[in-house]
């Protein structure tokens, strides 16, 4: 990362409460920024955030992204928004599908047409693994904000700059199934969908690291994918519960076996980083992609005919062992 490149701008996280929000903002807070916009919907977890944070530079906006003159209003002087307000509960929003699509894709449009009427310079989607080839709801509304964002450059003409960051499971997030464990390993007994399963794995760093180097280095139109460890569950549930018993209850609506960060028909339009994989653009003759986006080309290089980035064949396998330093919790 540059040095200081945040220096002097207006930053503004929508979901900032959240647990993403919560350490973006942290983060932000180190850098020479001008002022640092939570905006998010819940009022009492604004007012922990408040207690926690007491850098002047720190503002709290309430507002739902569902309220387009709402996000206008507070997207007024801002330099960067990070767009991490989401609905994201699997098995609740394949029973409120609704809903999600209103905060998800409404939101999500909302997020972007802010932005252009206010000149925003850049916007980030924070993604999902899950938006890859989607067999639920969550990851189908994500899939159409991605599609939203990127096309959202053709109206911006260059003036605003749309991209996304797609990732896995967050390690240290609220709700995670690490959390869940870590909660629960007294009672002798845990819940597993299915034994199978394997997942993507980043922790908060790495999820603030790679947005960073997004923001930097964004064009307008990519989806940044970083080169993350995957894990079998059983390995995790040895890791972190490794006396309990467990009950295998089933796939759950919505649920994959493994997950998918990179399909098929995106390595044919994306370039290999050292760190990450950049998905470019697929219209080429609209984004004129070689030119445009002639740094990452030059620097990455191209992926294999058929290539998929699959939690099941990721080259990087957390071991329980290693698993088990990784979120600082030693097996009893």
């Amino acid at each position: 990362m540059t040095k200081d490149f945040l220096a002097g701008k207006v930053v503004l996280v929508t979901g900032g409460t959240g647990s993403f929000g919560r350490a973006f903002v942290s983060e932000l807070l180190k850098q020479k920024i001008k002022k640092v916009i939570v905006f998010s919907r819940d009022e009492w977890k604004q007012s922990v955030m408040q207690k926690e944070f007491t850098d002047p530079r720190l503002r709290f906006f309430l507002g739902d992204v569902r309220d387009l003159p709402r996000l206008e209003r507070a997207f007024a002087g801002v330099d960067i928004v990070v767009h991490a307000a989401a609905l994201k509960q699997v098995p609740t929003l394949e029973y409120n599908p609704f809903e999600a699509v209103k905060t998800n894709i409404v939101g999500s449009q909302n997020v972007i047409d802010a932005a252009i009427d206010c000149g925003v310079e850049k916007v980030l989607l924070i993604s999902t693994d899950k938006a890859a080839q989607p067999v639920n709801l969550y990851g189908s509304t994500k899939l159409c904000a991605e599609k939203l964002f990127v096309s959202g450059n053709a109206y911006s003409v260059g003036k605003t700059k749309l991209s996304c960051v797609r990732y896995g499971n967050v390690i240290g997030s609220r709700g995670s199934i690490v959390e869940v464990l870590l909660k629960t390993k007294d009672t002798g007994v845990v819940h597993i969908t299915d034994e199978r399963m394997t997942r993507f794995w980043i922790d908060l760093n790495g999820a603030i690291e790679l947005v960073m180097y997004a923001l930097e280095q964004m064009i307008g139109g990519e989806i940044f994918v970083p080169k993350i460890p995957s894990m079998k569950l059983t390995d995790l549930f040895d890791a972190l519960v490794p006396h309990a018993k467990r009950r295998v209850t089933g796939i759950r609506p919505g649920e994959k076996i493994h997950e998918m960060l990179v399909t098929e028909s995106e390595s044919s339009h994306a370039v290999e980083l050292s760190k990450y994989f950049v998905i470019l653009p697929e219209h080429h003759e609209l984004y004129d992609t070689e030119k445009r986006f002639k740094k990452f080309i030059e620097k990455g290089k191209k992926l294999p005919h058929g290539f998929t980035y699959m939690s099941d064949t990721n080259t990087q396998q957390l071991t329980k062992e290693k698993f088990a330093r990784f979120v600082k919790v030693k097996e009893s």
